[in-house]
């Protein structure tokens, strides 16, 4: 990675920015204290919203930190499917007493608004999901001293984030938890993503700018294993989302580890577009009748999951999960940092010195 990138954090650990209340200000600023790169999810919120979080991040901590933003989504939803599967979601809706969303509720997230916020107040690092934004949002970006990064699930999505004129590429696995960062929904492809290790491989002979590894990664042998492998650092999104400072709910939590959610699976269930949770009985019911419909899912079901969560049903919620679940740690975000740096220095001796990881 370039220096001046990797100046901003002297660990090679990313916070992953994960939407819908995990990442709060105090877990960002916890992650960039102990030497990481902490980051707010911009999705789902205001301009506003996310003003309001960077002002409070920045009160928490002077170290660097990222913003992620969503990209605009493109209006291919198919009307009758959404209009199917809200049927299906009736008896749901009866269940937790509450009414379904409309799917009609926006489906840019105030991309442009968050751009003028982030040119007006700049900040250190910001990250596109979903999508790669247009040179010219890179360029404004860069005039204003803001480093760019894009997620990328294939090679070819790598070309396009460099062609951008990103400075780094988040290369995504099929591994990791919540939404796969695919430029296109293709239904045709759910399920055939890269693995990480193999996905690093092919990205690093596709582009030459570097690579933030991404997906199932959860111990500090697993973030010296992607270095090695030709990544500059390692972006943790799960292993986060179990943190004190993390705002997941309590049930969300809880369930990483609970014996009852055995397995994740990529699914369409909550929102329209893959991403992977943990199995549950929502999962299992509607997944496989939900249409791609991005944004448009995401709000009709949205009422649902708040619902759920307050009836303290997890079993109603989507419960976002990398495949190293299983393998969550309760600390608080800057001891698990410190506990991930540590076994990243223990493989890397093992590594130089011939041992055994």
């Amino acid at each position: 990675m370039s220096s001046a990138l990797t100046d901003l954090f002297p660990l090679p650990i990313v916070q992953a920015p994960m939407a819908g209340g995990v990442s709060v200000p105090q877990l960002a600023a916890a992650v960039c204290e102990a030497g990481g790169l902490g980051f707010l999810a911009a999705g789902y919120k205001t301009a506003d919203g996310m003003y309001q979080e960077i002002k409070q991040l920045r009160s928490l901590t002077g170290r660097p930190f990222g913003v992620n933003v969503f990209m605009p989504q493109p209006e291919y939803a198919d009307p009758a499917a959404i209009d199917v599967y809200a049927h299906q979601l009736a008896g749901e809706a009866t269940w937790y007493e509450a009414e379904l969303g409309d799917p009609d509720s926006g489906r840019d997230d105030g991309f442009e608004a968050k751009l003028v916020v982030l040119r007006d107040n700049p900040v250190p690092v910001v990250s596109f999901h979903f999508g790669v934004p247009s040179r010219e949002v890179v360029d404004a970006l860069h005039r204003v001293g803001t480093f760019v990064l894009a997620a990328a699930t294939t090679p070819d999505e790598a070309r396009a984030v460099e062609r951008a004129g990103a400075d780094a590429v988040i290369a995504q696995g099929i591994e990791a938890g919540g939404h796969q960062g695919t430029h296109r929904d293709v239904p045709e492809t759910d399920g055939s993503g890269l693995g990480l290790l193999s996905l690093i491989a092919q990205v690093r002979e596709a582009v030459s700018i570097p690579i933030v590894a991404a997906g199932g990664i959860m111990r500090g042998g697993q973030i010296a294993g992607v270095l090695a492998a030709g990544a500059s650092a390692a972006q943790l999104g799960t292993a986060f989302l179990a943190t004190h400072e993390s705002g997941a709910n309590a049930l969300h939590k809880r369930a990483l580890t609970n014996p009852l959610f055995v397995r994740t699976e990529l699914t369409r269930a909550f929102s329209g577009r893959p991403a992977r949770g943990l199995v549950n009985r929502f999962l299992r019911e509607h997944g496989p009748y939900a249409p791609a419909a991005y944004p448009e899912i995401h709000h009709l079901t949205s009422p649902l999951r708040k619902a759920a969560a307050k009836a303290g049903d997890a079993q109603g919620m989507a419960l976002w999960a990398g495949q190293g679940h299983r393998m969550a740690r309760e600390l608080p975000a800057g001891q698990l940092v410190e506990v991930l740096a540590g076994e990243l220095a223990t493989a890397r001796a093992s590594l130089t010195g011939g041992g055994v990881l």
